[in-house]
């Protein structure tokens, strides 16, 4: 299907690696891993999902065998739901049942869940151990497998649990996009999106120029192919300035505040994480609006790419008290304060730190009003 295979260097200082985009690249994992050191006859654990694993393990196993590199399959189920503690027992479980060692490898095969539960495990194991994202839904081939960040979601909020755990390897075989629900395409276009908004105003513009978003089929090979470069790019160029997220990584959240507060409103699973992430720029374009940091013709060229992309632009009702008890216990206060990704105009944006709870209300009651 596509013939390109670009190489991209997320080059970090103590632990780079590269991101290979190709058609069929899970048939040459083997000689991939090879080639970055890992030797052979290492033990070597794959985290999958059912849906995932059907069509693609056989395929991954057959070319670490190849290359004379020993692994077991692990099953979980994927799904927020199933981002927890829990499920990460199930994994270190597995790890002692089939004696992977310091020098072994995690392989994760699926989408950002998986990737997440399975670099956090890897984190975890034995003090650290290597790990592998193989990325099998848009939304992890652009953002979730890139930059080290695992963990699992807590009761109070979305990742809380979590360390920065850098892959040996992000291995994206464009090919496993074919068998991605529409649905899932369409939250993964949500960060392809959000990448135009912060910082590439010439990818916002291709994305307009395309008629639809809404699933593979609506875009050419050619197009699919640059839009995911450009995407990993961006991101790695990011990482590698910022990696332990203490001042400029933050702008990868854009659309995120919010968008946690919806998925762990109205529960993880009811809203996929793209799509809230969608609902999440929405809001947070029309507090900038409200602020006068904006144009109202930023707000619609947002709106409309995000629609174009099958994307909610409808937000629910917000519980003012709840969201903001969820907002206190994000991740992201610190001092106190909440910091938002503000956009300024297509490509530029910047962090907020001093935007009040009171505003934050008083905000909230004029969306719900609307």
């Amino acid at each position: 299907m596509y013939q390109d295979i670009n190489r991209i260097k997320v080059n970090l200082t103590n632990t780079p690696y590269d991101v290979v985009i190709s058609a069929g690249g899970i048939k040459t994992i083997g000689e991939e891993l090879l080639r970055i050191g890992i030797r052979p006859k290492t033990k070597i654990l794959i985290v999958s999902n059912p849906d995932v694993a059907k069509p693609y393990s056989s395929a991954l196993i057959k070319s670490l065998e190849q290359s004379n590199l020993k692994s077991n399959l692990l099953i979980i189920e994927a799904g927020e739901q199933h981002k927890t503690p829990q499920t990460i027992a199930k994994i270190h479980n597995a790890a002692y049942e089939h004696e992977i060692e310091r020098d072994s490898l995690i392989i994760a095969l699926g989408g950002g869940v998986i990737g997440d539960m399975a670099g956090f495990a890897a984190a975890t194991w034995l003090r650290g151990i290597a790990f592998v994202q193989v990325p099998t839904t848009l939304l992890a081939m652009v953002d979730a497998s890139i930059g080290g960040k695992t963990g699992v979601n807590h009761k109070f909020g979305k990742n809380l649990i979590g360390a920065f755990h850098q892959p040996k390897l992000v291995l994206i075989d464009i090919n496993t996009l074919q068998t991605l629900p529409n649905r899932e395409f369409s939250a993964g276009m949500a960060e392809v999106i959000k990448y135009g908004v912060i910082g590439d105003k010439e990818l916002f513009k291709k994305l307009e120029l395309i008629s639809s978003l809404r699933c593979l089929g609506d875009i050419n090979e050619k197009q699919l192919l640059e839009i995911i470069t450009k995407s990993v790019k961006i991101k790695s160029k990011i990482v590698v300035e910022d990696e332990l997220e203490k001042g400029l990584r933050a702008i990868l959240n854009y659309g995120h505040t919010f968008g946690h507060v919806i998925e762990n409103l109205f529960g993880y699973g009811t809203w996929l994480h793209g799509e809230a992430v969608a609902l999440g720029m929405i809001l947070i374009g029309e507090l900038s609006l409200k602020r006068n940091q904006w144009e109202s013709s930023q707000v619609e060229r947002q709106k409309l790419l995000i629609e174009k992309a099958g994307l909610p632009i409808e937000y629910p009702k917000l519980d003012i008290e709840k969201v903001i008890r969820v907002l206190k216990s994000d991740k992201k206060v610190k001092d106190g304060c909440v910091r938002f990704i503000m956009p300024v105009k297509i490509g530029t944006v910047y962090i907020e730190t001093n935007i009040t709870y009171i505003e934050i209300e008083e905000f909230l009651r004029e969306i719900n009003s609307i």
